[in-house]
């Protein structure tokens, strides 16, 4: 009982020691405009995606490194698909948990979540593939050292006549 009281002590310290970090980061308005990061998965977001702009040179590197991204196997006319297993779990944990919350803040993510619900598509699928289509919205918010803003994403969808904006409008969700 001892040990896990002491435990507990240096959990506390540590996350205070992250909440204090994080709040003096120059990047954290980006995170922080996240719909469903919070307090919790906003540190978390910064830490996957770090401050070294050069790390990354597109979002389909972080997709994969985060094991959002399937992958793909041929042999001869023969095609499987399966989810990454050699990634960092904890990366994929957090843009996963992170896309699953997103879908109570953000309107077009609701949208989403509700159009593949009604393909008949599964909840754990229908989240992984939020997550990746959040990843190439975060990468380039974190490339180019700006907010996220949902009306700006929701005008972009809207001059691309995406169907989710129809489905949104059709459903009323």
């Amino acid at each position: 009982v001892g040990q896990l009281k002491q435990l507990m002590l240096s959990i506390e310290r540590f996350d205070h020691e992250i909440k204090s970090i994080y709040k003096q980061h120059n990047d954290r308005f980006i995170f922080d405009s996240l719909p469903g990061a919070g307090p919790q998965m906003a540190p978390r977001l910064l830490a996957a995606m770090g401050s070294n702009r050069e790390r990354y040179q597109s979002s389909e590197e972080v997709q994969k490194y985060a094991g959002i991204a399937p992958v793909t196997e041929r042999s001869g006319k023969k095609e499987w698909i399966h989810w990454r297993y050699s990634c960092t779990t904890f990366l994929r944990q957090t843009f996963v948990e992170w896309a699953g919350q997103s879908v109570r803040y953000s309107f077009w993510a609701k949208a989403y979540y509700e159009q593949q619900k009604s393909k008949g598509k599964p909840h754990n699928t229908i989240i992984r593939a939020l997550a990746f289509k959040w990843i190439r919205i975060l990468f380039r918010c974190w490339k180019t050292k700006t907010a996220y803003d949902e009306s700006t994403y929701l005008e972009a969808l809207k001059r691309k006549g995406s169907p989710l904006l129809k489905y949104a409008m059709e459903s009323k969700f």
